[in-house]
């Protein structure tokens, strides 16, 4: 009876399973387009020459209900919560041009999600320092970003 029930189970997910959702090369290329756009724009932030316009462009890749979830830096920001965070950084200096890379280790790609393994590279001195390797959880919902959760 046991071999029967297996049986059919496995029957009924082969044929079930061609309208399960698939991670495409294609799925995966648009979300990995998503997570550079978002390291790109947040290098332009980080120099001293940023302006709110180039927050204001990040926000864009973000879904309406975006949170952002870093427990080692105060727990989950809501989207409002990450803007006023940028704006008041920029306007009190923290964004000087000391981080001048953010260098992607690895990237595993899923149906919608995308894990980064990443490192910020910062010049001190004249000297370029890279920091330990860093991990971050991307989340997508309709072809925005939806939740990103730090791991460091």
């Amino acid at each position: 009876m046991k071999y029967l029930l297996s049986i059919l189970l496995f029957s009924f997910l082969q044929i079930h399973s061609v309208n399960a959702q698939e991670a495409t090369q294609e799925h995966k290329d648009s979300l990995n387009r998503l997570v550079q756009a978002y390291y790109d724009l947040n290098l332009k932030i980080f120099q001293a020459n940023s302006k709110v316009e180039d927050i204001d462009k990040i926000f864009e890749l973000f879904t309406d209900d975006f949170t952002y979830v870093h427990p080692k830096y105060g727990g989950t920001y809501t989207r409002e919560d990450l803007y006023n965070g940028y704006v008041r950084n920029q306007k009190n200096g923290g964004y000087d041009g000391s981080v001048v890379d953010i260098k992607i280790l690895n990237k595993i790609s899923g149906l919608k999600a995308v894990t980064v393994e990443k490192r910020f590279v910062t010049k001190e001195n004249g000297q370029l320092t890279e920091s330990e390797p860093q991990m971050t959880l991307f989340e997508f919902k309709d072809g925005k970003i939806s939740r990103i959760f730090e791991y460091w």
